[in-house]
C-alpha cells in the first residue's frame, strides 16, 4: 500500500530543503564535483559510441580523458591569455568610446549639451567607472586563474571526478534506479527519460550550437578587422544559449565598437552587421533544428528566471545547477499538470454526470 500523499509531500519537501541547504553551505566546495558531473553527463554518449565500436568502458572513458585534457590545456594556453589581454584593453578603451561618443553628439546636436551638461559629466564618470571596475574584475579574474587552489581545481580534480563518473555512469544509473520507491517507479523512470531528453537537447545541443556560433563570430569578427573581435565573438556564442540574446548583445557591442573604429567606413561597418546576421540565419535554420530540436520545453523567460535566482542565492554554483533543476521542474511541472487536468479537481462531477448521460 503506498504512502499517503501528505506523508509524501513532506519527505520529497525534506529532500528538496536538504538539497538547497547543502548546496548553500558547501557551496564552492562542490565546484569540481558539479563540474565533473556536467563533463560526465555530456560525455556519456561518446563514451557508448566507442564502446559500440568495440573498445571497453575503461578504454572509451581513458580516450576521451586523454583528447579532453589535451583540447582544456591546447585553450587555456592558447585562447584565454588572448581573451583576458582583448577584454582588459577593450575595458581601458572606454572612456575613449565615451569620448567620441560626446563628440559625434555635440558635431550634430550642439544646443543639445553644454559643457556643465548632466548628460555629459554621465558620459564620463560611466567610462571612468567601466575602465576602473572591468579592469580590476577581468586583472582578478586573472590572478585568482593563476592560484594554487584554482589550477589544483581544474587539472587534477575536475578531470579526475569526471574520469570515475563517466567510468560508472551506467551503473550509477542502475543504483539509482533501484532506490527509487518501487509503487513510483514506473512514473520517476518516465519522468526520468523526458529530463533526459530535455537537458540532452539542451546542454549537449545547445552548448555545441554555442561553441560553433562563438567560433563563428570571432573568427569573421577577426578577420573583418574588428578590435576586440574575439571577445565579442566569445560573449556572443556563450549567451546564445537564450534565444536572439546572444545575437541582441553581441551585434550591439559589435556594431557600437565597429562605428567607433570604422566611422565613415560604411562598407566596414556594413560587414559586422552582415555577419551577425548570417549568424542568425545559420543558427535559426541549421544549428538549433538540428542539434537542439523544437521539443526542448524551456522557455528563455524561464531560463533568466531560474538563472537569476540560483544564481543570487548560491552564486556560480547555483548558475551551474540552474538549467538541469529548471528543466526538472519543468518536467515534473507538466506531469502534475497532466494529471491535475485527469483528476475531478479539473473534470468536476458535471463531467461524470456528461459520461453518464
Amino acid at each position: 500500500m503506498a504512502l499517503p500523499v501528505s506523508s509524501q509531500l513532506r519527505y520529497w519537501g525534506i529532500a528538496a530543503l536538504i538539497f538547497g541547504l547543502l548546496l548553500w553551505l558547501l557551496g564552492d566546495m562542490l565546484l569540481p564535483f558539479i563540474l565533473g558531473g556536467a563533463i560526465a553527463y555530456c560525455l556519456d554518449p561518446v563514451a557508448d559510441l566507442l564502446q559500440r565500436w568495440g573498445l571497453s568502458r575503461l578504454l572509451s572513458t581513458t580516450v576521451i580523458t586523454l583528447v579532453a585534457m589535451l583540447a582544456f590545456v591546447l585553450a587555456i594556453l592558447l585562447i584565454v591569455p588572448l581573451l583576458v589581454e582583448q577584454a582588459i584593453a577593450l575595458f581601458n578603451t572606454a572612456p575613449a568610446i565615451s569620448a567620441k561618443l560626446w563628440d559625434f553628439l555635440t558635431t550634430r546636436f550642439p544646443d543639445l549639451l553644454d559643457n556643465s551638461s548632466s548628460i555629459r559629466q554621465s558620459l564620463t564618470g560611466l567610462g571612468e567607472t567601466i575602465q576602473s571596475r572591468g579592469g580590476d574584475l577581468m586583472n582578478g579574474l586573472a590572478s585568482s586563474l593563476n592560484s594554487l587552489v584554482n589550477i589544483l581545481v581544474l587539472i587534477v580534480v575536475v578531470p579526475v571526478v569526471s574520469f570515475y563518473l563517466l567510468l560508472d555512469w551506467d551503473n550509477l544509473v542502475t543504483k539509482i534506479d533501484e532506490l527509487v520507491p518501487r509503487d513510483h517507479v514506473n512514473n520517476v523512470r518516465r519522468l526520468g527519460h523526458e529530463i533526459d531528453t530535455t537537458l540532452a537537447s539542451f546542454i549537449r545541443g545547445q552548448g555545441t550550437v554555442c561553441f560553433i556560433q562563438g567560433l563563428y563570430y570571432a573568427s569573421a569578427l577577426m578577420l573583418a578587422g574588428l578590435n576586440y573581435g574575439i571577445v565579442v565573438g566569445f560573449v556572443a556564442g556563450i549567451i546564445s544559449f537564450i534565444p536572439y540574446v546572444g545575437a541582441l548583445v553581441g551585434g550591439g557591442l559589435a556594431l557600437g565598437l565597429a562605428l567607433f573604429q570604422f566611422w565613415g567606413d560604411w562598407t566596414s561597418i556594413g560587414i559586422i552587421a552582415v555577419i551577425f546576421m548570417i549568424g542568425q540565419v545559420l543558427e535559426g535554420n541549421f544549428l538549433t533544428p538540428k542539434l537542439v530540436g523544437n521539443s526542448v520545453g524551456l522557455h528563455p523567460v524561464w531560463l533568466i528566471f531560474a538563472l537569476s535566482v540560483f544564481g543570487g542565492l548560491f552564486g556560480f554554483v547555483g548558475m551551474l545547477v540552474a538549467v538541469p533543476v529548471a528543466a526538472m521542474i519543468g518536467v515534473v511541472a507538466r506531469f502534475f499538470i497532466a494529471q491535475y487536468k485527469t483528476g475531478l479537481l479539473y473534470r468536476g462531477l458535471s463531467t461524470e454526470d456528461d459520461n453518464d448521460v
